[in-house]
């Protein structure tokens, strides 16, 4: 489905990411696997997208820093040319009530969360724009619609990427070129397995389907968008949260 295409996945050696990556490349694409610090496993998802038959590399990159970022998009375009597809994963939290929550905690989230999409994005613009089946996807989550008690840097930076979304496909509708976003509801990763118990417990009392979502159930949504399938899509918000009211 996606034969010729080049897909960076940023923040993609674990998680959501790692599973969006490895659906991308088992579905033709060249999938650039990036990773802030953890290369063995940036190197694992690489060695699995291959041994699937795939073609992958792995790039290092804090999507928070513009000069990164740029060296990331380089060494891209050395090995694969323009990208055609950019998925804006990587995301970090720093919770606390807000009570608590420093200016740090707030600006350190924003910075990734938002810095990092802002970056990566202006980057790469001109590629996706100019692509033939240009994508760009970006991961926000159900956070961003209803909040989430101690997550007050994290939900605005995941509500934000709304209006960035419907914003840049706009702009880059005159292309043919599309700018979704998919927003996850809880899904099973280490994000997720720092909950207490006591409070996932609650969670999936709100949660219809009665199960926390994998990854691979997200990536799969990500590899839709990402096709030719999805051409006449942009601007849409895609709840993947197994029916959570929003």
């Amino acid at each position: 489905m996606l034969d010729d295409q080049t897909c960076l996945v940023t923040g993609s050696s674990r998680g959501i990411g790692r599973a969006v990556a490895e659906e991308l490349g088992r579905n033709g694409a060249d999938v650039v696997v990036n990773y802030r610090s953890s290369v063995t496993e940036a190197e694992d998802v690489v060695d699995t997208i291959e041994a699937e038959g795939g073609t992958a590399i792995a790039v290092q990159g804090n999507v928070a820093d513009y000069d990164e970022v740029e060296a990331m998009c380089s060494e891209i375009h050395d090995a694969f040319g323009s990208v055609d597809v950019l998925v804006n994963n990587a995301g970090i939290t720093v919770d606390k009530k807000f009570e608590n929550m420093t200016r740090d905690d707030w600006q350190r989230v924003l910075d990734v969360n938002l810095g990092g999409v802002f970056n990566c994005t202006h980057c790469l613009f001109d590629d996706i724009k100019s692509a033939d089946d240009g994508r760009l996807i970006n991961i926000s989550s159900v956070v961003g619609q209803q909040g989430n008690y101690g997550q007050a840097n994290y939900a605005t930076t995941k509500s934000g990427l709304f209006g960035f979304t419907r914003t840049l496909a706009l702009e880059l509708a005159s292309s043919g070129s599309t700018a979704n976003c998919v927003a996850p509801g809880f899904v099973k990763t280490d994000m997720l397995e720092t909950v207490p118990e006591r409070v996932q417990e609650k969670i999936l009392q709100r949660i219809p389907l009665d199960r926390f979502a994998t990854p691979g159930d997200v990536a799969g949504i990500v590899r839709f968008v990402a096709s030719e399938d999805a051409g006449y899509m942009t601007g849409q918000i895609l709840a993947v949260n197994g029916g959570m009211e929003w």
